[in-house]
Formats: structure tokens, sequence, C-alpha cells
């Protein structure tokens, strides 16, 4: 074995999951296995969703791989940190790569990592395994998109690697190196229906200024449509999927690839129910009609909020009144929608979340997730307010989920606004719809008083470091 590939994320600790019972694969080291074993390298997938802590430490003892690749993000950083001592232990080098690692590869090489792979992994894993196995962990100067530590313990940040330009070149992801029965059956099991993940594009183009590009970046670098039908055609032989997720950012941010692509899978007789996420501004009556006819029954906006002034302070370039038509549009033609809501972003005031309970009651998605802004490392949201971001617990007991922003409103706040917000939604629909169940009426109705009640008495609560425990954290790890 050349290298062992593995992410550290548990099915099984995660409750929010475990009540929705979604998984899916991780299609990133999916891809790397399937390139490198294209290359000729020995490549072992651990693959943890259904698995636990013990059983990666018993695989790892036992097969004792030279090299350990982990995928690193923001829901495994914890549970990789011990993984890597893990790793260690038993011999190995460890390479860690993902969105965490990138803008943290001083604290994760502390941790005992040996290599920070920064972008995407296929080509400098390539190049970096067997400069690893030859040469140690301390002479990997010159290989693109790598940062290390030299023999003297000094941090190299080697240059970037340019990203791969033809994503046709690219074997498809190696999905017969993990378990895919497990995640259909799960689905089944939990939904009636079994689901496969598929990717068409890398990148995304647009500038939220909270959103992490730190893998594809900003470029956009599309699939042909004869290579994805071409993956689609083996998905369905190998799997059977009922349904599909396109994980695609922007799934129709090009709108003759999607027109084209619809027609090459109706000349092949290929519809198969999907759901997918877009943006407001790169629909219209056209391409909603063709994502019907291709089979998509859900599509999710990003949203965000239903205060304009909120929107161009995230650089979303989005207009308030387009989501609001286009999920009209979405819904007349018979596909469920689906809305991202951010609370808490920069400067967001009571005027800004009334405006976002209006925007949800015209839009009235068939659903939507909210969450309270976060500042992410290597955003243009983080350095924004940097000098003001609060850590209450060490960089290794904490994600940047833990972070929040010193004058910003409380946790307890926007706990109530949240209710306030999912509870009057609810209501109106019920109303506007005129589903009078009773039972559910009344419990919208003390749920969002109950909210605003909360709100009120908590306007005043801000966001400060805790005496002895917090601090406003400053760093700069990695250049900007």
């Amino acid at each position: 074995m050349d290298i062992l590939l593995t992410h550290g994320y548990f099915l099984d600790e995660d409750e929010h999951e475990k009540k929705i019972m979604k998984p899916y694969p991780p299609l990133g080291i999916l891809y790397i296995s399937a390139y490198l074993k294209h290359r000729g390298f020995n490549v072992d997938v651990f693959d943890t969703t259904f698995s636990s802590m013990q059983e990666v430490r018993r695989h790892i003892e036992q097969s004792r791989p030279p090299v350990v690749g982990i995928y690193t993000n923001l829901m495994t950083k914890l549970n990789v940190l011990p993984m890597i001592q893990v790793c260690k232990s038993a011999g190995a080098y460890v390479v860690l790569g993902g969105p965490e690692p990138p803008h943290y590869a001083e604290r994760f090489l502390d941790a005992g990592a040996d290599a920070v792979v920064v972008g995407e992994g296929e080509l400098t894993l390539e190049e970096l395994i067997p400069a690893l196995t030859r040469h140690g962990p301390h002479r990997l100067h010159g290989i693109q998109g790598v940062t290390f530590r030299d023999e003297q313990g000094k941090l190299i940040v080697n240059p970037p690697r340019p990203q791969i330009r033809s994503l046709d070149a690219l074997p498809f992801p190696d999905r017969q190196a993990i378990p895919m029965h497990r995640y259909l059956d799960t689905w089944r099991h939990h939904h009636g229906a079994g689901s496969v993940s598929i990717i068409t594009a890398r990148g995304c183009p647009y500038t939220c200024k909270w959103c992490s590009h730190s893998v594809y970046g900003n470029t956009h670098r599309r699939r042909s449509v004869e290579n994805v039908v071409a993956e689609l055609e083996q998905i369905i032989e190998q799997y059977h999927p009922d349904q599909l997720w396109y994980a695609d950012d922007v799934f129709t941010i090009h709108r003759s690839w999607t027109l084209k692509y619809a027609a090459a899978l109706k000349e092949r007789g290929i519809r198969v129910p999907f759901e997918c996420i877009s943006r407001a501004d790169r629909l219209d009556q056209e391409v909603i009609d063709t994502l019907r006819q291709m089979g998509c029954y859900r599509l999710w906006i990003g949203s965000e909020s239903g205060s304009q002034r909120i929107l161009d302070a995230m650089d979303r370039k989005t207009r308030v009144e387009d989501v609001q038509a286009k999920v009209h549009m979405l819904k007349k033609a018979g596909i469920q929608t689906g809305m991202f809501i951010m609370l808490g972003y920069e400067g967001e005031e009571m005027p800004d979340l009334q405006a976002t309970v209006d925007h949800l009651k015209k839009s009235d998605p068939d659903l939507f997730l909210t969450t309270v802004a976060y500042p992410i490392k290597g955003t243009p949201y983080y350095y924004e307010v940097e000098s003001r971001i609060i850590e209450t617990k060490p960089w290794h007991r904490r994600t940047d989920r833990d972070l929040t922003v010193a004058g910003r409103h409380s946790k307890r706040f926007y706990s109530f606004a949240t209710r306030w917000m999912v509870n009057e939604v609810a209501l109106h629909k019920m109303l506007t719809h005129r589903r009078y169940n009773i039972k559910k009426l009344v419990k919208a109705f003390i749920n969002a008083h109950i909210g605003r009640l909360g709100m009120a008495f908590t306007r005043g609560e801000v966001e400060t470091a805790p005496a002895g425990r917090g601090q406003i954290h400053i760093e700069n790890i990695t250049p900007r």
C-alpha cells in the first residue's frame, strides 16, 4: 500500500444527521483514490461514515500504511486531531487536505501532521507520496500546493499548484472502494428511495464574503456533457439509484451547458429524479422547465436574507425580488423549493430580520433552513471582523463554528429569533393555504410570540469575551 485515504466523519456522532439520515459518500477522496490508482499507486480507502474511531484505530494498526491522507473540514476537525496521533503511533506520515487545514496549517503541523495540501489533491499527492517515502517530511521543497516544516522547524509554504484545467481527464470517483450499498440502504430504509451524489463542475466564481473557496477556488471549471452522462450511465448500471443529488455549488450556472445536458439525457432516455442547488439569477423559465423535464423535484436557493442591505454587504450579487419571483416560478412548474437563510451577519438589525420574515412569507418556499453566521478563516467576512472575533475555547477543542463576533447580538437572541422566524412563517403558511390544524396553529402562534418576546428581552445582550475564559483573538498564520 502507498497511501490510505480517510476523512473522519462518523454518522453515529452526528445527532442532527441521525434525525435526517441522508448521508452521502466523500466524493473528494474518491476522486483522489481513482486518480492515484490510475497513476499506478496502491490505494486503500477507509470510509468512516458508518464506522467509529475504534475501528479506524484498528484498521490503521493492522494495515500499517506508510502515508495517510485525511480530508478535513469544519465538521471533522475535532475527530481528525486524534486520528493524526493514531496514524503517527502506527508509523505513518500524515497528510491533511480539504477546506480546513490550509488556513490553520501551522496549527495542524504542530498537532502532528507532516504536510498540508492546499487546493486540489490529485496532482499534489501524486508528487508528494514518493517524496515523503524517499526523503521524509522535512524535504518537500518545490512540491507545489504543500505546506510543511523543514529540518530546522521553519514553516515552508510552497507556491500554489495550478488548478486542473481539464476535469474530463480525471477518472470517475472510486465508488467501488467504499460500501456504497450502506448509503443506498440507509436512504431506502428511511426515505424509501436510494440517492447517489454526482458533481459536474469545480469552483464557484461568486463572491459571497462568508463562503470558503480554499479547495477549488473562485474559478468555474465544468466537465463536458458527454463526460457527465458517461458517469451517470455508470452509476445507473452499478447502483440503480432512485434519485440523484447534484452536489455542484451552483448547478445551473452555465445555461447552455444545462440545456445541452438535458438534451443528452433525453436522447438516451435517462430521467432520474434529483435535487440541486442554484441561484435565482441563474434561472429563467426555459431553464426551470428544462429542470422539471429532467426530473428535478427540489431546488435549493441560497437566499440568506430578505434585506437587500445585508445581501449587498455579503456581496451576494442577487436581488430579493428576483429570489421571490424565481421561487414562485419553480413552484408553478411543480418543483419544490428550499431556501438557506443566514442570521447574524455583520450589521444585521431588527428591520433586517423583519425583512427576512416578510421575504419568506412572500416567497413561500416549501422549506427553509437557518444558520447563524460564523467567520470561517480565509473568507473576506473573517478578515472584516477579525479584530472582534471571540475565541472562548482553545483551538484544539473548537472549530470556526464556535467563533463569534464581539458586539453582535447574543446566541440567546438568535435562538429566539430563529424560533420566531420559523413559527411566524409556519403560521402564515397555514393561514394562507387554509391548512387549519388547530393544534399546529396554536403551537406556531405561541412559539412565534415566545420568540418575539425573547428577542425583546435579550436585545440588549451582545457577545463579549467572558472574563478569565475568552479573548478577542487575532491570528495571522496564513498570509491573505
